[in-house]
């Protein structure tokens, strides 16, 4: 398993490297997110081990189960749909929610951010490709959604997430990620007041796309720690 974990990370970043170079970009910009769901606490400590920073989870139970079972200092992001009534026990203790997709869900982040006297930090997910499958705004939703959010305390939004299509040519997905990095462009443009310095786009099947159109945080899993054992 180390080995193979090993091996995975070093092609992730070689990967990662060469897409960067592609776009003129730096590759000291993109953070590696690895996905530790139905992956052990083992694996985990193995990936941090051999240098990753930050774990990414679809649930907030895996986050408040193997936490403890991991050095301090790891940036946890909570990537998954997050309901309303998980959001209290993650507040303070995940670095990124990448999953705002509702103003209800907004409304709690912020007051149990007040109540924790927190700033909690996320992205607002777009539904890019327009899957009835998939959660997010649609992109012509965002701009008046990030406006009405700046007026809530305790939240700050950092920028957009987007999950593309799963397709066998990832280069299909290419003029998704275009989008979402020309919204947040354009959106940026428009609201002073926002930075949206994250995008966070790209998973195993397409992350080097996602890198070579503007991509800083990319969520890989299966490259990593192989297919999952459900």
């Amino acid at each position: 398993m180390e080995d193979s974990i090993a091996a995975g990370l070093t092609l992730v970043r070689e990967n990662v490297k060469r897409a960067a170079q592609r776009a003129g970009r730096d590759p000291s910009g993109i953070k590696l997110v690895a996905v530790t769901k139905t992956v052990g606490p083992d694996a985990a400590k193995r990936a941090i081990d051999l240098g990753v920073t930050a774990l990414g989870e679809n649930r907030v139970q895996e986050i408040l189960a193997k936490g403890p079972l991991l050095p301090g200092g790891i940036e946890w992001h909570l990537i998954g749909t997050l309901q309303t009534n998980k959001v209290k026990p993650i507040i303070g203790r995940v670095n990124l929610i990448h999953s705002l997709d509702r103003w209800h869900l907004a409304e709690e982040i912020s007051r149990r951010s007040v109540e924790a006297g927190l700033a909690s930090g996320v992205l607002v997910q777009v539904n890019v490709s327009g899957e009835e499958t998939k959660s997010g705004l649609s992109p012509e939703e965002v701009a008046d959604f990030i406006k009405d959010a700046l007026s809530l305390p305790g939240l700050t939004i950092k920028g957009l997430m987007t999950i593309a299509p799963y397709v066998d040519n990832p280069e299909e997905v290419r003029p998704v990620f275009k989008e979402l990095r020309l919204l947040s462009e354009n959106i940026k443009s428009k609201i002073s007041s926002v930075e949206l310095d994250c995008l966070s786009m790209g998973m195993t099947n397409d992350y080097t796309v996602a890198v070579e159109e503007g991509a800083n945080i990319i969520r890989v899993g299966t490259a990593i720690f192989g297919k999952r054992k459900y």
